[in-house]
């Protein structure tokens, strides 16, 4: 089952997103929010299998530079 890890503002920020999770070995899906033409949504939602939530969760917040030590 796919979880919802992050809504990114926008496609950019997404791709972004998506290409650090993937590097990192992660499957990651892209779903637009709120729009029926995707490439015009304000918000995208990143994806990830539910057993890959937690370190999903942990890249991205290294990469918005809000690790807590």
């Amino acid at each position: 089952m796919w979880k919802v890890v992050y809504v990114a503002s926008g496609w950019n920020e997404a791709e972004r997103l998506k290409n650090h999770l993937t590097a990192n070995g992660l499957l990651v899906m892209l779903r637009a929010c709120g729009c029926d033409n995707d490439k015009l949504a304000k918000h995208v939602e990143l994806m990830v299998p539910e057993l890959e939530v937690s370190e999903a969760h942990s890249i991205i917040m290294q990469l918005m530079g809000t690790v807590r030590a």
